[in-house]
């Protein structure tokens, strides 16, 4: 397996994850606040599937994610799809060298893994420097209540051919942060014998109030706030599972 046993059990967590859904969403977004938009930055792009297909609707899309080993897979992803996604390495906490790009995505709670309030406001503040002047921010995040109603105290488990896993979820110690413990077995490829390994995850989510007054620190203005991939804005965003945030800079108001 030439990448790190996370890279490929990501791929396979996610096969049925909605990406049909997220890339309805965001063809929306871009539709209605910048319809001419033609670069995309995706930040948190880990295996590329995100990526790939903003590129094949003909996005000059550059791919970021802190994991090497997920860049690499996602680049021989892109070039088996004859997809040209440009990715690189970095945090997106410490974003170098991004300007002018027409659409910033994080998807997938990608944000929800920057656990920290000054962490977060950086990565806020580095999405608006890196914006073009009619650039258009979509991100996602579990809401408070998926966190603390369906995800805390659960336990999850697959079993595959060549892949199994076990998967906790326990409350962490600040309000909204769940600690992932994962326990997988890979089947080795030479010897038939599976093999284990383990992987701890923090998330934390916040009230949409603090999205907002973080966002409006970093100069970008809430367009809509959407819930479960519904075009359409809701009220009650925290009512739904995963909530979107649809963002500009204030001055496009």
């Amino acid at each position: 397996m030439p990448y790190s046993k996370l890279a490929y059990v990501y791929d396979v967590l996610m096969e049925d994850a909605p990406y049909d859904e997220w890339q309805t969403f965001i063809n929306d977004s871009i539709t209605k606040y910048n319809p001419h938009a033609e670069t995309v930055l995706d930040l948190g792009c880990g295996t590329g599937e995100m990526s790939i297909r903003l590129s094949q609707e003909g996005f000059r899309v550059t791919g970021v994610d802190n994991s090497e080993d997920m860049l690499s897979y996602a680049q021989d992803q892109a070039n088996d799809q004859r997809a040209n996604v440009e990715y690189l390495q970095q945090d997106i906490r410490h974003l170098e060298g991004f300007m002018d790009y027409d659409v910033i995505t994080s998807l997938c709670d990608v944000i929800n893994y920057i656990t920290e309030v000054t962490d977060l406001q950086a990565v806020f503040t580095n999405v608006a420097k890196a914006l073009s002047k009619d650039g258009v921010f979509i991100f996602d995040v579990h809401s408070p209540r998926y966190i603390d109603e369906e995800m805390v105290g659960g336990t999850f488990a697959e079993i595959y051919d060549d892949l199994s896993y076990l998967w906790l979820c326990e409350a962490g110690e600040e309000k909204g942060e769940v600690i992932h413990d994962l326990t997988f077995f890979i089947e080795d490829e030479d010897t038939g014998l599976y093999q284990r390994f383990d992987e701890t995850h923090i998330q934390r989510t916040f009230p949409v109030w603090k999205y907002r007054w973080l966002l409006e620190q970093a100069g970008l203005q809430i367009k809509s706030i959407h819930a479960d991939f519904s075009v359409e804005p809701t009220q009650h965003p925290e009512m739904g599972d995963r909530i979107f945030f649809v963002c500009m800079h204030q001055s496009n108001r």
